[in-house]
Formats: C-alpha cells, structure tokens, sequence
C-alpha cells in the first residue's frame, strides 16, 4: 500500500512552486500526496521565516503535524530549517533540511522509511556561500496559472529583513531551461504563466537579463496567452521593459512594485535602493506605456523613525502614485537584522497605521475597479465561485465574478464589467 505524504506549505510562490515541485517527484516515486490530514505517514513542512511570526507560524505547523500523527515521519524544510539553528533540536522531528538542497528530501523520506531506527537526519548549507541554482521543477500545478521559478537569493540586504541570509545570493535557472518549462505548461493547455523568483528582477543567465528572457518567451513560447511576475523592485524596471510592456499586450497589465515607506526618512534606514522621487518617475515611464495598469504594492508601517510626520508623508504618497491595492504589514523585529537595534516604534501605534492603511487599500481597490466599470476585460476563468458562479482574473488581476459556465474553465473570454458591489466586481461573457 503506498504511503501517504501531507504537505503544509507556508510563505511565498517560490516555497508554493518547490512544494509543487517535490510533490510530482514523491508522486513519481509511488506516494499519495495531498494536503495534510491526520492519518499520513509523513508530513513535510515547507516553512517560512520573513518575520518573527512567519517563524512562529512555522513551529505551530510543525507541533500540529507531529500532533496529528505521532508516529509519522516529520519532515521540515526551508526558510525556518535555514535561519534558526535550534530548529534541529525540536523533538519528534526526523527530517531538516534548509534551502539550496531540497532535492534531498524525497530520498531522505525514503531511507527513513526504510529504516525508521536511522539517525535524525540533517542538511543545512552554509546558504551565503551557495552559488548554484537547485534544478526543482514543475510538471503538475495546482491552479489554472502556472508560476515557474526562474531565481532565488537576494543580496539587498534591506535592514529589516532577514532573507538573504535565508535564500543566499542570487542565483538563476538557465534561460534555455526556462523556456522548455514554458513550451511544456503551455501545450499542457495552461494560458497564464507567472515567473517568480525571491529578487526576480535581478534575474540574469550569462547575457541575458529579465527583459532579454522575457523577449525570449515572446519568441520563443508562441502559445502563451498571459505572461506575469509575481514582483519586480522599481530600480530594476529598466526602459527595455517598460519598452516590452508598451509593445506587448500578452505582458499581464499588472506590476507588483514593493514601495514599503513613501517616506525618504524611512527608506533610508530600510537602506532601499531608491527614494520616492526615483519611484515617481518610474511609475510615470511606466503608466506613459500602460495607462490602465493595475499597480499593487507592498508597504512597512511603524519601521524605526517612522514618526507621525513620516507616516503622513508615507500616505500622502501612496495617494500620488494611486496605487490599485495595497499588501501591508507592521513592522516586526526580526533577530539578526539591524533594525533590531534600532529605536523602535510602540506596537500599538504599528497596529493603528496598519489598520488605517488597510481601510484606505479597500478605497483605493475600490475606485481602480470603478473605471473598468461598463468596460470589455479579458479574463482567464479559474473555477467554480459558490453554486451559480465562476471566477476568473483579468490582465490587470482583477477578480471577476462570472455566471457558471463548467466548459469556459482554464479558457481565456472576453467579458464586460457590469457591477460593482461590496467589493465584488462581476461580469457578463460576451
């Protein structure tokens, strides 16, 4: 009887797509593989360690999974195995391994099967001196779009997080590689692609950087209806980009571009590589190109020396760049960055700015929505939405709300935006 393997995945589309990645080879190697439930044999944990709680999150899964079967394998990789040393001491643990050597899993799964009395196994990499690209890929995917990893490490080194020192320095699949996963997904019927990576835009395989491989895929991978990054930093949307963008409407008509503080204060002493005025004219080449795009962001508030002055100014700016949704987050004190040690802003008043800008997320999600209203969409439908309805994503990852029509899923439609309520946006097909 085979035996079954119950993963929990935590964090990023990077950890999504190596989670996916291990999951078809274990399917390969004749396990059952699903989501974890109280009766598998092993369970692996995918884990994450952005922030503090990202790492308590992470030891909740890891004591709920040994919870749910004591007698099962437990097997935790990742960002958590990587950036805290004491991860190995955790009882009921049988398997640890950090990031650079995933790959290691399934045969350490199965030599533990084998020989359940065999040492607690252990593979952590000295991650900051790793310099290869771990080959993990993708032949199954569990949504109608396709993410597909093309980079991982970063070497920012932004004070407030602990990530390079998770993932390592950048390193990045080969260009050749990438476009034969491409071909693959798209014969396989997948309309949509979203190339990920931890710092994607520093993407770069011997000449060719993240505008020269995406030019590729243009060529090279015609059947593709949709192509997507998951993010982007503002400092690496060079003219040849933006220039792609002007030129090519199969380029999504969305960017994620993480600003974490409109204020120049606060960035820095986040030590970001731009100021708000670079931003600016960025956002300004790039709406020159696509006027209508959807632009979300990522944003820090209550990072040290964001005073109240500084957070206005922060806001004030999110209102002049007319972001269409926002992702926040407090700040959170992560152990080995330098943020630490500086002076810190009460965790009371982080929640406040959190909640303030949550709230005006929903005005601005609201008012980018409103002019689509009455207008055509191109949109790629995803599944099924409660008993009558279906729901799909457009170009610029709005989420619209469709009549159900089982045979339209996976298709890419052309449907008109005739309401908007409570935050819901739905269509007819045309």
């Amino acid at each position: 009887m085979s035996k079954k393997v119950g993963f929990i995945t935590l964090g990023c589309k990077v950890n999504i797509y190596e989670s996916n990645a291990l999951k078809n080879e274990l399917s390969a190697n004749g396990f059952i593989v699903e989501e974890a439930k109280e009766d598998d044999d092993v369970y692996i944990i995918n884990t994450c360690s952005v922030t503090n709680m990202a790492d308590a999150k992470s030891r909740k899964m890891i004591r709920k999974a040994i919870k749910m079967n004591p007698n099962a394998i437990i097997c935790v990789m990742g960002c958590f195995s990587q950036t805290n040393p004491d991860a190995k001491e955790i009882d009921g643990v049988d398997i640890i391994v950090g990031n650079g050597n995933k790959k290691e899993v399934v045969s350490a799964i199965i030599n533990k099967l084998n020989d359940k009395k065999t040492p607690k196994y252990i593979n952590i990499l000295d991650i900051l001196e790793a310099n290869e690209y771990e080959p993990l890929d993708v032949t199954t995917y569990d949504h109608t779009r396709a993410f597909v990893k093309i980079e991982d490490g970063c070497e920012n080194f932004c004070t407030y997080c602990i990530i390079p020192y998770a993932r390592g320095p950048v390193r990045c699949k080969k260009a050749d590689d990438v476009i034969k996963e491409l071909i693959r997904i798209t014969k396989e019927g997948y309309k949509e692609v979203v190339l990920a990576g931890i710092h994607t835009g520093r993407y770069l395989d011997d000449n060719t950087n993240l505008s020269g491989l995406i030019k590729r895929i243009l060529i090279e991978v015609p059947e593709l209806e949709r192509l997507r990054l998951s993010s982007i930093e503002i400092n690496e949307v060079d003219d040849e980009f933006i220039e792609l963008m002007k030129n090519n409407k199969i380029l999504a008509n969305h960017l994620h571009l993480p600003l974490q503080s409109g204020s120049d204060v606060v960035l820095s002493k986040m030590e970001r590589k731009y100021d708000s005025k670079f931003f600016k004219e960025k956002i300004d080449k790039i709406r020159t190109a696509r006027p209508d795009i959807s632009i979300t962001t990522d944003v820090i508030v209550g990072f040290p020396y964001e005073s109240n002055e500084e957070y206005i100014k922060s806001k004030n700016f999110i209102t002049e760049i007319g972001f269409s949704k926002l992702h926040v987050f407090p700040y959170s004190m992560r152990k080995g960055t330098k943020a630490v040690e500086m002076p810190q802003v009460k965790d009371n008043i982080k929640k406040e700015r959190a909640l303030d800008l949550i709230e005006y997320s929903k005005e601005l999600e609201n008012n980018y929505a409103l002019k689509f209203l009455d207008k055509n969409l191109d949109v790629i439908v995803e599944q099924a939405f409660g008993d009558d309805q279906m729901i799909g994503h457009s170009s610029n990852f709005l989420q619209i709300i469709l009549p159900l029509n089982e045979k339209l899923f996976g298709k890419r439609i052309d449907v008109k935006v005739v309401k908007i309520q409570d935050g819901k946006i739905y269509g007819v097909i045309l």
